[in-house]
């Protein structure tokens, strides 16, 4: 067993730990920008980078804990990221 077979799901899960807080970070500023606003495109903002931060989860869920497969788990994650861009886009042209 090679030093990288090791170390490389390590540091997988640590940077998708890392990317989970920072997209709940974000998800949890743009909504809370919402609820003083009421800007209804901040919802969908908060919505969407909710979406990509999930499909960041699912990809892990799916691979670590489902035993389902790496390249499952990146489809998982590739589709949530694509809808969540969606929202992230539809969040944008909504305000105007």
């Amino acid at each position: 067993m090679s030093p990288h077979e090791t170390t490389t799901p390590i540091a997988i899960i640590a940077l998708k730990t890392l990317t989970l807080l920072l997209g709940g970070l974000i998800t949890l500023l743009a909504y809370r920008a919402y609820r003083r606003t009421g800007a209804r495109p901040l919802w969908y903002l908060s919505v969407g980078f909710g979406i990509v931060t999930l499909g960041s989860l699912l990809a892990g869920v799916v691979d670590q804990v489902l035993q389902a497969g790496f390249q499952l788990g990146q489809l998982v994650e590739s589709a949530m990221v694509a809808l969540g861009f969606a929202v992230i886009v539809y969040s944008l042209y909504a305000g105007r």
